[in-house]
C-alpha cells in the first residue's frame, strides 16, 4: 500500500499518513512522498484547503526507530532532518492555502510538531500529544522549539519538552495548542465540514493572511504594518474581494473562487 493516501474532493485535498502498522511513523519513503504531495497541493488550482491526518489509531508517532537502528536503512540524522522533516515543515508554512491537522490519535515527536506547524489543529477527544524526544535522549525537532513556546508559552513548552509528558486533547485545547476537540463518532464529518467551509472561503485572502502570520514571527511592528498595507492592497485587487462586496450589497451568499 502507498505510505500516503491522497484525494481531492470539492476543493479539499485530504492527505493521509498510511503506515498504520507503525502508528504512521515516518520512514524516508513516506517523508519524501509527503513532500511531493504537498508540492502538488501548492500548485493545483483544484485544491483550496488541505487536511493532513492519519490512518488507524495514530496521527503520527514520529520517526520510525526501526529505520534509524537498521545498518542498511538508516539515512542518518542529518538527512532525516535536512531532507525529511525540515522540508515538510517549510512546505506547510509556504503553501498559501489553509492546512488543517486532523489529529485522529496519538501525535508524538516529529508527528506532534508537524501537526503544530499547520494552520488549524483539531483533534478527536481520544487524541494525545507527546514531546517524546527526551525519552530517548534527543532534542525536539521539526520546528517544535519554534512553534510550541509561541502557542502555549515558554514555561509550559519547556516542561512538556523536558519531561516528555503525554497530554490529552482537552488539556491541549485549554493550553492553546489546538483549535477544537471533536467527538470520536463525528470526527471525520466535523473535519470535512471545517475543511469544506475553508475551501469555500476567499482563499486568496487566507493565503495572504498566512503569509502575514509567518512574517509576524520575526518582524518588527513597523515591518508588519508595512506588510499589512502591501498585502491588503493585493487582497483588495482580487476577484474574491469584488465578489464579497457585491454579495454584501446584493444581500446574497458570496461565491468565492480563491482568485
Amino acid at each position: 500500500m502507498p505510505s500516503i493516501e491522497f484525494k481531492i474532493e470539492t476543493g479539499v485535498a485530504t492527505v493521509t499518513l498510511n503506515r498504520p502498522e507503525t502508528f504512521n511513523s515516518f520512514n524516508r519513503e513516506m517523508a519524501l512522498l509527503l513532500q511531493e504531495v504537498l508540492d502538488d497541493c501548492k500548485t493545483n488550482e483544484a485544491v483550496r484547503a488541505i487536511v493532513l491526518t492519519g490512518n488507524g489509531k495514530a496521527f503520527c508517532a514520529g520517526q520510525d526507530l526501526n529505520e534509524v537502528t537498521s545498518p542498511e536503512l538508516n539515512p542518518g540524522f542529518r538527512k532525516i532532518l535536512e531532507e525529511h522533516y525540515n522540508p515538510i515543515v517549510e512546505r506547510i508554512r509556504a503553501i498559501e492555502k489553509p492546512i488543517i491537522a486532523a489529529v485522529n490519535g496519538v501525535a508524538a515527536g516529529a508527528g506532534a510538531n508537524i501537526a503544530l506547524a499547520c494552520d488549524i489543529v483539531v483533534a478527536t477527544e481520544k487524541a494525545s500529544f507527546i514531546q517524546a524526544f527526551s525519552k530517548i535522549g534527543l532534542i525536539p525537532d521539526s520546528a517544535g522549539t519554534f512553534f510550541l513556546p509561541r502557542l502555549i508559552g515558554f514555561q509550559k513548552a519547556s516542561a512538556l519538552m523536558m519531561l516528555g509528558d503525554k497530554i490529552g486533547a482537552e488539556e491541549a485545547e485549554k493550553l492553546g495548542m489546538l483549535y477544537k476537540v471533536f467527538g470520536v463518532d463525528t470526527f471525520n464529518e466535523d473535519v470535512n465540514a471545517l475543511a469544506l467551509h475553508l475551501a469555500q472561503m476567499p482563499t486568496k485572502a487566507l493565503g495572504l493572511t498566512k503569509r502575514l502570520l509567518n512574517s509576524s514571527m520575526t518582524s518588527t511592528l513597523k515591518e508588519q504594518l508595512n506588510m499589512e498595507s502591501e498585502l491588503q492592497i493585493e487582497a483588495a485587487e482580487s476577484e474574491d474581494y469584488q465578489e464579497g462586496v457585491n454579495a454584501f450589497i446584493e444581500k446574497r451568499k458570496p461565491v468565492f473562487k480563491g482568485k
